[in-house]
């Protein structure tokens, strides 16, 4: 905790390059991703303070979208595209991810209900082999799916046919740092 602390005491040491933020915000992206850890987005994406509207779940899970019952999640994607403009939206799986590693292995979450009915929104059961620690095929799915249940959000559907927004389905492998991206042409992940 030290470094993170010594880090956050030096930070707002240099007002002037944060100065401008104050004014507002008008990031061009939503970045949809898992809350792992190893997953950062700036880092991946190179993107500064202000150019990347984040969502991070267990998982990069995007519930199904109810007005009856909102959600974080989709109030974050609605504000995204109604209030701030965002014209893309990257969701983003990871290798060796432990959500849809346990999903892809059926492991028993009972211990853990919170985590076991989040993700049930994930359905349906990603593919992919059971014994493979990257759980590429399963996140990829994964992915794909989550993908198909952002366009159901009246929203995005909206702009999407206004031509006003774009949707994209990455996948970072953790061990190598690289970035795939999905391409309907081909319905495979291919290096950016």
């Amino acid at each position: 905790m030290q470094p993170l602390i010594d880090n956050a005491r030096t930070f707002g040491q240099r007002p002037e390059e944060f100065a401008e933020l104050a004014e507002g915000q008008s990031p061009q992206v939503l970045f949809i991703t898992c809350s792992d850890s190893r997953v950062v987005p700036a880092l991946i994406t190179g993107a500064r303070p202000g150019e990347l509207f984040e969502l991070r779940t267990a998982g990069n899970i995007v519930p199904p979208y109810a007005c009856a019952h909102p959600t974080g999640e989709a109030a974050t994607i609605e504000y995204a595209v109604e209030v701030l403009g965002v014209r893309d939206i990257v969701v983003c799986g990871h290798s060796h991810c432990g959500a849809v590693g346990a999903l892809v292995r059926g492991e028993d979450l009972t211990a853990v209900p919170a985590v076991r009915d989040w993700l049930a929104h994930a359905t349906p059961r990603p593919a992919g082999a059971a014994e493979d620690p990257e759980v590429a095929e399963g996140v990829q799915s994964h992915v794909l799916t989550q993908l198909l249940r952002l366009r159901s959000y009246p929203c995005v559907e909206r702009k999407l046919a206004q031509g006003r927004l774009c949707l994209h389905a990455w996948y970072y492998e953790v061990h190598t740092g690289a970035v795939r991206t999905h391409r309907p042409q081909t319905d495979t992940f291919e290096a950016l």
